[in-house]
């Protein structure tokens, strides 16, 4: 292990890796501080530039653009009240009133310190987490690999918001256009129309972009003759704006929402998104003064941040484990991990140890970048707000165009972005979840191969996938978690009566 920490650290401190990792966060912390735009769309769009680096130099930058974008939302979730990614609503609960109360230092200080130490603490748990499980991985076969895709996306389409049928329809979706192209045993060619182009399927890179980039752009410019010019209020830092009595007055609030948004962030497909949320609503209800949430409290600040930062390094585990992402930035940085010829999956650790090293190094670099930049550059920051979004989404769709045909030189791969943009924005409209399409694409290969290599060691019988432990344990807890899901579905809509007196 310290051979491999040594060899990370050899390939992460060169100028080339720390310029992108320190420009990667830079530009993820942008991207994640002005609204509407998100982490998700900043790995999009750099994904083709990593075409050209090697693998340890586009990793790099894809996990500072990552560990940057999430951090980001906390910028505008303070200043303006509007969270600049999802994984900052709960940040707005707490920090919007401390702004309004002229505190707007002190969260801001508050929001960067435990973001920060989400992220390290999260990084730790994943370093001493991902090996361990990807021993005991190396032990899967088939069976088990299959038995997990469908658990991973029974779990996404049942945490998904809003209707179950909609998220199984996403997640069914996207295995529906995994299937395109020529299939993975007998090469019989399905789907493709007499298109060649289509042989070897959707290119991950064109769907990625197209679902959240694209999409995201046409939401966006919907609203954008109606949105004002966003007031901001000057901002003047000292130091981190708390006193060490407040620092360690929130440890175990901090702790607590650590474990609560690694532990979301491990299950596949649902992330930060959620796990601020949840770490608030926890927060809330463990607290003495349960009252002060939402007048502007720093303990609503430090749980929604501590818990969507803690995320990343959970979303990271069963990404670099199984080959399964945990949210969907990970799933793009699978894109990257596959347009270097690399799979994730237990196996990583054996064939590609110093790089899993690497990664780790440079999530902890990027973490410290992260709370330098942030601190020191609010003033520059607060300026980015203010960008009209009639001039920044032009130039976002025209870099989305020139990454998509660089991928290949093809114009069919803009028309897939184009394609894809447009289903994701129907997507958005019809409140249809977009994360189990992506992740459907992504596990229907896995799921289909395994199938069909488990059938052939049991010879056709579909009971070798119930009768191997760990294959039917995770069939079982998919089914469970169905059913759970529709139980508690039914019960919300049809509450018991009150008890008659």
């Amino acid at each position: 292990m310290l051979s491999l920490f040594q060899q990370g650290l050899e390939i992460v401190f060169t100028v080339q890796i720390l310029g992108l990792i320190f420009f990667g966060t830079v530009v993820g912390i942008i991207f994640g501080a002005i609204p509407g735009l998100t982490a998700t769309m900043a790995v999009a769009l750099f994904l083709p530039i990593t075409y050209t680096l090697g693998p340890h130099a586009g990793i790099s930058l894809l996990v500072g653009l990552y560990i940057g974008g999430v951090s980001g939302g906390l910028i505008s979730a303070i200043l303006l009240k509007i969270p600049g990614t999802p994984a900052s609503v709960a940040t707005t609960f707490d920090g919007g009133p401390m702004m309004e109360k002229g505190e707007g230092a002190k969260a801001l200080g508050v929001g960067i310190a435990y973001s920060f130490i989400g992220t390290l603490l999260s990084i730790f748990a994943l370093i001493f987490i991902a090996p361990t499980l990807a021993k005991i991985a190396l032990s899967f076969g088939p069976h088990e690999y299959f038995s997990i895709a469908i658990f991973s996306l029974t779990l996404i389409v049942t945490l998904a918001t809003g209707s179950m049928v909609k998220g199984i329809f996403s997640g069914a979706l996207g295995f529906l256009f995994s299937t395109v192209g020529i299939a993975p045993v007998d090469a019989i060619t399905r789907f493709t129309f007499g298109l060649t182009a289509l042989n070897g399927g959707f290119d991950i890179l064109t769907v990625l972009i197209g679902l959240f980039a694209i999409s995201e752009i046409i939401k966006v410019a919907e609203n954008v003759k109606t949105e004002k010019n966003a007031t901001i209020n000057t901002v003047t830092m000292k130091g981190f704006g708390f006193s060490m009595k407040e620092f360690w007055g929130q440890g175990w609030n901090c702790i607590r929402s650590t474990l609560i948004g690694t532990g979301i962030g491990i299950l596949p497909g649902i992330g930060s998104g959620t796990s601020n949320i949840v770490a608030y609503m926890v927060a809330k209800k463990q607290s003495k003064y349960p009252e002060k949430f939402g007048t502007g409290i720093i303990d609503g600040v430090v749980a929604s941040e501590a818990a969507s930062c803690s995320a990343v390094g959970g979303a990271m585990i069963p990404l670099l484990t199984l080959g399964i992402p945990g949210d969907t930035v990970t799933a793009m940085l699978l894109g990257g991990f596959m347009i270097h010829g690399i799979q994730p999956g237990p196996l990583l650790f054996v064939s590609q140890g110093p790089l899993v090293y690497s990664i780790f190094i440079a999530m902890v670099v990027s973490s410290l970048i992260m709370l330098v930049c942030e601190l020191y550059g609010v003033r520059l920051f607060i300026k980015m707000l203010a960008v009209p979004k009639h001039i920044l989404l032009p130039i976002i769709l025209v870099l989305c165009v020139v990454g998509a045909f660089g991928l290949g030189n093809r114009i069919f791969d803009v028309g897939t972005i184009v394609f894809f943009g447009l289903l994701g924005y129907g997507f958005v409209k019809c409140g249809i979840p977009q994360t189990p399409f992506i992740i459907g694409l992504i596990l229907g290969p896995m799921a289909e191969t395994n199938l069909r290599r488990g059938l052939m060691l049991s010879d056709g019988s579909f009971i070798g996938f119930l009768t191997e432990p760990i294959s039917g344990a995770f069939l079982a807890l998919a089914v469970a978690s169905v059913v759970l899901h529709i139980f508690q579905n039914h019960r919300a809509k049809n509450p018991l009566p009150a008890a008659q007196h």
